[in-house]
């Protein structure tokens, strides 16, 4: 049945170099000089990915981490695990009491593959503890980069966010530059293109990570980040705002080293001024890069206050 839909749509057939451009145009007009002017970020639509402040979580808890992110103007996290290190064990509920206190939301957190294959319902009841309308996984659907592979994959993503919509929450896959490249087996089919086709709109969302989205586009040529969300606004609850700049080998990793925002290449201008419904996204922000190799102190901390005001302050152009 995949493979029909496969071959009766023009989505996947021939689609190397020209993935998402046919009716593009018609999509992804950019908005009027007028609309694009101003915060290009909406306000209370900004949260942060805690792998960026991972350090400060496992040494001080996430107590103390809360208390500064507040203080700083975040208003929404993402979770990258439930451990805080050294500091001690704590509880979905305690967790949850610390978000109230100190006035964040959880709006989604990043789970591996073999989580939701072995509790997919402890997973969700985590989930809906703290209160997250979003849960996902930061991994590739399957290292089977075949069409099989991810009509495999497909069925699973299908079968997780069903039960996660049965409960109130989205489901969602968030990108590397992997997802970019193209099926092992057909030289013309871009796998995120795939993964979008085979996946039901109803049940599976994805996380666009901008930065390594740009990285695909850089080492998988042939498409617009901004193309896919402009084109499925409703399939894509957040995004990471990552900036970045180039490593001088475009086949290298994602393509892109992170840094922090304001202080790479992405044009985020450009990318939040295009899109069509500014105000349904989530935008938070994330360096992946070791914390304690940030320069400027007081380390990851200071990376996301400094990342936050430029987020903040980033304005359309008239």
């Amino acid at each position: 049945m995949a493979k029909q839909k496969i071959d009766r749509r023009a989505l996947l057939r021939g689609l190397a170099g020209t993935t998402m451009a046919v009716g593009a145009a018609s999509l992804t007009g950019a908005l009027p000089a007028a609309a694009a002017a101003g915060r290009l970020i909406p306000q209370g639509h900004m949260g942060i990915q805690l792998y960026s402040v991972r350090d400060k979580i496992n040494e001080f808890g996430f107590a103390y981490v809360f208390d500064e992110l507040s203080r700083i103007g975040y208003r929404e996290v993402e979770f990258a695990g439930y451990t805080q290190g050294d500091v001690g064990t704590i509880t979905p509920q305690q967790i949850r009491r610390l978000l109230d206190v100190n006035g964040l939301k959880a709006v989604g957190s990043h789970r591996g593959l073999g989580d939701f294959r072995r509790n997919l319902e402890q997973e969700l009841d985590i989930a809906e503890t703290l209160g997250m309308p979003n849960i996902g996984t930061a991994e590739a659907p399957t290292g089977d980069r075949t069409i099989a592979g991810y009509q495999k994959a497909a069925e699973e993503f299908n079968t997780w966010g069903a039960a996660a919509t049965a409960r109130g929450l989205k489901l969602y896959q968030h990108n590397h530059t992997i997802e970019f490249s193209f099926a092992t087996d057909r030289p013309d089919v871009r796998l995120y293109d795939l993964f979008l086709e085979l996946t039901d709109p109803r049940f599976v969302y994805l996380e666009l990570d901008i930065l390594w989205a740009y990285g695909g586009a850089r080492k998988y040529p042939g498409f617009r980040p901004v193309d896919y969300v402009n084109a499925h606004p409703e399939r894509f609850p957040m995004f990471h705002v990552k900036d970045g700049v180039p490593l001088p080998d475009p086949q290298q990793g994602n393509s892109y080293l992170d840094v922090e925002f304001g202080a790479g290449v992405i044009p985020f201008t450009e990318f939040f001024g295009e899109l069509k419904h500014r105000g349904r996204f989530e935008y938070l922000w994330e360096q992946d890069s070791a914390p304690n190799a940030q320069p400027n102190p007081p380390g990851s901390l200071g990376a996301a206050a400094r990342s936050y005001r430029r987020m903040r302050n980033l304005r359309g152009t008239k």
